[in-house]
């Protein structure tokens, strides 16, 4: 019979690996998941945090994402292309991003226009766009 210290043990290691499989399911196949997680103040401006996840079947040597900031008006507030480096298939990346000069509480909804950059083995280059699956977490909208 199992002591309760014991039992306390084997049940985090199944909740633990249960949430490793949960995570891993939610990995969206096939597509390229892009989800604006916070805005925060900074000391240039306003500091973006993204979590990037590759569901495809290849790595991205790079990624890289032509992103629109409007204000409350709907005007374009500004454009910025952010690289998000290397993307390895099937992983979950956690990309931030400074941009000097804007104020987080200017920025109402975020567009991403373009993938200028999309690169790996077996990638076509319109796969970062035509795959792209964009989200928010964030008080701001984002469209892909």
């Amino acid at each position: 019979m199992m002591t309760t210290r014991e039992f306390s043990l084997a049940m985090m290691a199944v909740m633990s690996f249960s949430g490793v499989a949960l995570a891993q399911d939610a990995l969206p196949s096939g597509k390229l998941a892009v989800e604006l997680n916070e805005l925060a103040p900074s000391e240039k401006g306003c500091k973006l945090t993204f979590l990037a996840t590759n569901g495809f079947e290849q790595s991205l040597d790079k990624a890289s994402f032509e992103f629109v900031l409007f204000d409350e008006k709907g005007l374009v507030e500004r454009m910025a292309v952010l690289d998000f480096r290397d993307l390895p298939a099937g992983k979950m990346k956690v990309r931030q991003f400074d941009l000097p000069g804007t104020k987080c509480e200017a920025v109402k909804s975020m567009l991403i226009n373009d993938a200028p950059v999309c690169t790996g083995q077996g990638i076509d280059k319109s796969a970062c766009m035509t795959g792209l699956s964009a989200g928010s977490k964030a008080s701001v909208e984002l469209k892909g």
